[in-house]
């Protein structure tokens, strides 16, 4: 199976799916901690891939998005961003609301608490 392959099936048979350097318990860098962090926080179910163990799948996931940077994050099959912009939507509420219509289940509570912390 090509990496594309693989990246299309962890698309397609995960809710979400975050793209990162190391992993949601020991991640490598600091955009890649950030938004396993939030993730993390809401306490949102997701598959979490390390690129770093496979130059093939870091490589591939940036020719699938068209997007130069790690991580990445899809949700339902769709690429949301990478740090940026997953920082902004959460703080915008923006993320609240994608997840509110992608059914994806998380805690609102801790959402607000993220913002408050933050305004």
């Amino acid at each position: 199976m090509s990496a594309i392959d693989k990246i299309k099936e962890d698309i397609e048979t995960n809710d979400i799916v975050l793209y990162m350097k190391g992993t949601r318990e020991m991640p490598q860098c600091g955009f890649s901690s950030r938004v396993a962090g939030v993730l993390n926080y809401l306490g949102v179910t997701y598959k979490d891939v390390n690129v770093l163990a496979d130059a093939e799948v870091r490589q591939g996931i940036k020719d699938f998005s068209d997007w130069p940077t790690i991580p990445q994050l899809y949700v339902k099959g769709e690429f949301v961003g990478g740090c940026d912009i997953v920082t902004e939507m959460t703080l915008s509420g923006e993320l609240d609301k994608l997840f509110d219509d992608k059914g994806i289940a998380y805690d609102k509570g801790r959402a607000d608490q993220i913002r408050a912390a933050n305004a």
